[in-house]
């Protein structure tokens, strides 16, 4: 399937939107996804195609996170390993099963988080003791949050934000800034999974990458640069913007 240059042109827009906000509080997926699907992409092409844009972005995010020294990637090896293993299962299932029988299930975790960040004003704002320890946390995370990402997508960074932080006790900017590297790990094993299947659109993908990487950049020096208060502002619109999307649009 070709696309003409105006329309490619408008999909790089809204990936560089897509981009800033995804490298702040995640959810660019429901962005990207319904614009690719609006310009008469088929759901499949659009979804492997949406993995190789994404990935730009996540990448870009990723590495400037680590830059800032907002991360460590030696210190998430073990999540990167589980959630590659669960992505991989997600994104071979996939192809097998309808996802959408997930989406209730997901609409009413989303509401919970949103529901419980919102009436907890002090979460997320400074480091508190973890609940649990690394081993664990980014075990069944990685394992399960990965097999999502892999499967169905939606909110993936804002599960991964809410784990670290009820988790591991982190705050929110250190949160969303480990939560990229894990997207990365999932956008890139779903993306050779749907390679091997001849699905993404690689001009497309590509030149919307161009506008995620630009996006994911800006994105992430602004949170470093910001307080935390912008995170949570951030990740409250973007979830009820997820949640919103499921309702209406599915």
């Amino acid at each position: 399937m070709e696309l003409d240059p105006v329309t490619i042109s408008f999909l790089t827009l809204i990936a560089l939107f897509a981009g800033f906000v995804d490298s702040i509080a995640g959810g660019g997926g429901i962005v990207t996804l319904p614009a690719l699907m609006a310009v008469g992409i088929p759901p499949h092409q659009a979804l492997a195609t949406n993995k190789l844009q994404s990935s730009f972005g996540s990448l870009t995010a990723t590495l400037n996170y680590s830059r800032l020294g907002m991360m460590n990637i030696r210190d998430l090896l073990l999540g990167v390993v589980t959630t590659l293993i669960g992505a991989l299962a997600g994104s071979i299932a996939v192809q097998r099963f309808r996802a959408d029988s997930l989406q209730h299930l997901i609409l009413l975790m989303l509401v919970v988080i949103f529901v419980y960040t919102l009436f907890s004003p002090r979460l997320g704002v400074e480091p508190t003791a973890g609940r649990v320890g690394d081993i664990p946390l980014y075990s069944g995370a990685g394992l399960a949050i990965g097999f999502y990402d892999g499967f169905f997508g939606p909110g993936t960074g804002s599960f991964w934000t809410m784990a670290l932080v009820l988790g591991l006790g982190l705050d929110l900017k250190s949160a969303t800034a480990q939560t990229k590297l894990f997207n990365f790990i999932s956008n890139i094993v779903s993306l050779c999974v749907f390679i091997h299947a001849g699905l993404v659109l690689w001009m497309v993908g590509i030149a919307m990458g161009a506008g995620q990487m630009a996006g994911a950049y800006i994105g992430s020096t602004m949170v470093h640069r910001r307080d935390v208060r912008f995170v949570r502002i951030f990740f409250l619109i973007v979830v009820s913007a997820t949640i919103f999307k499921l309702i209406f649009f599915g």
